[in-house]
């Protein structure tokens, strides 16, 4: 075969592999250089149905400048009916030996972190839109005041999928 017909067909092979059947919503947001205590990435969607039930990540991508171990969060799903459900959140990013979790080959790492379904089932209660808010919520050791600006995270994202 020639090289003018193999590298259509590795496109082909390419797209049809990336496909993902599960995703219904997935969206990134990128940081400046740090991500300040007062910033909120917000993503907003229409529920898919209100029959169904979904898994609801965190995506994040962090790089060697974050330092911790964990990441806590704050995230707020604000339903199309005025109800709003606001959760602290507690992640692990690194395992006791220190080298991030998460997939990746360079030195950024992209974290899929579990926001709703892993307990029980989580189906839209709601038809209509809805918002998510992330926030991150890190403070040092002993500290009251939480840290102004977190360095390390360059991406937060939010992604709904099927369950299976």
């Amino acid at each position: 075969m020639s090289k003018s017909r193999i590298l259509p067909f590795l496109i082909l092979l390419m797209v049809i592999s990336s496909c993902d059947d599960n995703q219904i919503f997935d969206q990134y947001q990128s940081l400046p250089k740090y991500w300040n205590k007062d910033s909120v990435k917000t993503f907003s969607f229409v529920a898919p149905d209100t029959i169904n039930s979904y898994n609801l990540y965190v995506n994040l991508r962090n790089n060697n400048d974050y330092k911790y171990s964990n990441l806590m969060l704050i995230v707020e799903m604000d339903y199309p009916n005025g109800k709003a459900v606001k959760d602290t959140l507690e992640y692990r990013m690194a395992n006791p030996q220190g080298e991030f979790l998460g997939t990746g080959f360079t030195d950024v790492k992209e974290n899929k972190l579990w926001y709703k379904g892993y307990e029980e089932p989580f189906v839209f209660s709601e038809s209509g839109k809805y918002t998510v808010g992330i926030q991150q919520a890190m403070r040092e050791n002993g500290q009251v005041s939480g840290i102004t600006n977190l360095e390390g995270i360059t991406d937060v994202g939010f992604r709904i999928e099927r369950t299976k």
